[in-house]
């Protein structure tokens, strides 16, 4: 039942992108330009690539509400290390690390208070944006070597943008890693039922905490690619990214209060919602009112959530009664 009920929703997200493809297609001429679809990718990869972490999170009845303040620090603190004179690879090296220790603070101090994250990455948002702002005040960095800028801007053979093709790596390895392993049938378990996983063996507190520093990885490498693209960082850097990457799990048909989703369907609503907000900046709709279209999607996708729960409850109950 669950498979089968995934698999609709999966459907449903493949008409709504043709739906949507259409819609764009209809409003604007330059909507199906080659060119412009493929410059399209740029507006979306970097969230695109901490969705995929956070959809495993929430799959393990975690959340991360931190992300985008972890994307920001990252961020800063290459701009200073890329001012002291750092190279390319440290740069680098330094935005995982910074990412991945976050992310595991994060998981850490979930798991040590007993707290859901919700609470925790709250605060930890405050604290990680915080000291970014701290660090770069009114100012910016944009003392960044010439070959930083490969990593968000550059093309492989000439139309592929290199970040576009992380994503789609990245979106393979956790396919896999989800839907084919131990580890991902693990995953699972614990969002199914936490106290059950634990008393059949499956180490939670470990899982939930690789989880946690899995996504802070993501984020330092969305860091990098997003400022890499843009060769400079300011103190409002990726701002409002954590409604969008929540928005693009949950739409996915990841379930908010875990054990179901699939990397197929976050995939859909990750272009689903980035050839959206790219068919409206083509007729030059504000951004303040693509928020509230992704907002929308949010609230759409919860309720049906829920809705659907409901109604394979109440069908359960009545064929126990009969």
């Amino acid at each position: 039942m669950k498979i089968r009920a995934l698999g609709l929703w999966e459907v449903a997200l493949f008409f709504l992108l043709a739906g949507v493809i259409v819609l764009n297609a209809w409003l604007s001429p330059y909507f199906l330009d080659v060119y412009n679809l493929i410059d399209s990718t740029f507006s979306f990869s970097e969230k695109a690539l901490i969705a995929l972490p956070m959809a495993l999170l929430i799959i393990a009845r975690e959340i991360d509400v931190s992300v985008a303040s972890i994307v920001a620090l990252c961020a800063v603190l290459m701009g200073v290390a890329a001012d002291a004179g750092a190279s390319v690879p440290v740069l680098a090296l330094l935005s995982l690390c910074v990412g991945t220790a976050a992310g595991a603070f994060n998981g850490l101090i979930v798991n040590a208070l007993g707290v859901h994250s919700i609470v925790v990455t709250i605060g930890t948002l405050s604290l990680y944006r915080g000291i970014a702002v701290s660090i770069v005040r009114d100012g910016s960095y944009t003392g960044f070597p010439g070959g930083f800028s490969w990593f968000g801007q550059h093309y492989l053979w000439g139309y592929v943008p290199v970040e576009f093709l992380i994503y789609v790596i990245a979106t393979l390895i956790f396919g896999v890693l989800l839907h084919t392993t131990n580890h991902g049938r693990r995953i699972y378990a614990i969002g199914t039922n936490p106290d059950a996983a634990r008393y059949s063996g499956v180490p939670v507190t470990r899982y939930r905490v690789a989880l946690f520093a899995l996504t802070g990885f993501m984020c330092g490498l969305a860091a990098v690619l997003l400022a890499s693209r843009l060769s400079s960082v300011r103190l409002d850097i990726a701002t409002g990214w954590e409604l969008q990457v929540i928005t693009m799990v949950v739409l996915g048909g990841v379930a908010i209060a875990g054990g179901a989703g699939t990397i197929l369907g976050v995939t859909l609503a990750v272009f689903l919602i980035g050839l959206l907000t790219f068919g409206l900046s083509l007729v030059n709709v504000p951004g303040i009112v693509m928020n509230i279209y992704i907002g929308c999607m949010l609230i759409a996708a919860i309720t049906l959530q829920r809705g659907a729960t409901f109604v394979r409850l109440h069908l359960l109950s009545s064929n126990k009664e009969t």
